[in-house]
């Protein structure tokens, strides 16, 4: 896909914020689209589809957080990456972002050029997501369809956010194996993007409330597995 044809939404309260980094954006061939708060911007994501939403946290009307959850439920944006603006420190931020279902968070203030950096990578792992080969991977009664991003467990259709759902098949592509925390971080979220180290943790415990908490273990120091 050629940059032109890659939307990015940027929402942000701050009108700077909005100038500066959506002149660098564009000016690296992006399509780029603005919201100045979380109510506009899931209107702006139902009408343009954006490949990427870059999403301040602390916004009016509407924030972040909430936002997110809100974009997390169009289907037609399954696939659709959102990464949280966060300031320094902002720790429950971040858990609170992944909880929402972002898929990772830059923490401002960031230099234009380490932002573009960022952009590149996010969407590239976009691009060459699917470590796991298998199209379709069944595990009991659990059935996880790759190609459709589709998820039947126990008979019943479950919707995931994307890096839940890259997680779970990780893990359930061999159950059984214990998975390094590193190997996770690097096939889940890609090894040019630096994330939190309790993201792992907060996913894991995500799976755990939809799929059940006997289907993963925690190996301590280690890392987790899947259970079957």
């Amino acid at each position: 896909m050629n940059k032109k044809d890659i939307t990015i939404l940027l929402v942000d309260d701050e009108p700077d914020i909005l100038e500066i980094i959506g002149y660098n954006l564009s000016q690296e061939g992006y399509h780029v689209e603005t919201a100045e708060n979380g109510a506009e911007a899931v209107k702006k994501a139902k009408k343009t589809h954006p490949q990427l939403i870059i999403l301040d946290v602390m916004m009016p009307e509407m924030d972040g957080i909430e936002a997110c959850e809100q974009i997390r439920k169009i289907p037609e944006l399954d696939h659709t990456i959102i990464t949280f603006l966060t300031a320094r420190g902002e720790d429950y931020s971040q858990v609170a972002g992944f909880d929402a279902g972002a898929d990772d968070y830059i923490t401002k203030p960031i230099k234009p050029k380490v932002l573009i950096s960022k952009v590149k990578a996010l969407l590239r792992r976009s691009a060459t997501d699917g470590k796991v080969s298998d199209a379709i991977i069944t595990v009991g009664n659990l059935t996880i369809n790759r190609e459709e991003y589709k998820i039947i467990n126990e008979k019943e259709e479950i919707i995931l956010p994307r890096k839940e759902f890259e997680l779970l098949s990780l893990l359930a592509s061999q159950p059984g194996k214990v998975f390094k925390r590193e190997d996770i971080l690097n096939q889940v979220w890609g090894n040019e993007v630096v994330v939190g180290g309790r993201t792992i943790d907060v996913h894991i415990r995500k799976l755990r409330e939809k799929l059940g908490e006997e289907k993963f273990k925690t190996v301590k120091g280690v890392g987790y597995k899947f259970v079957s």
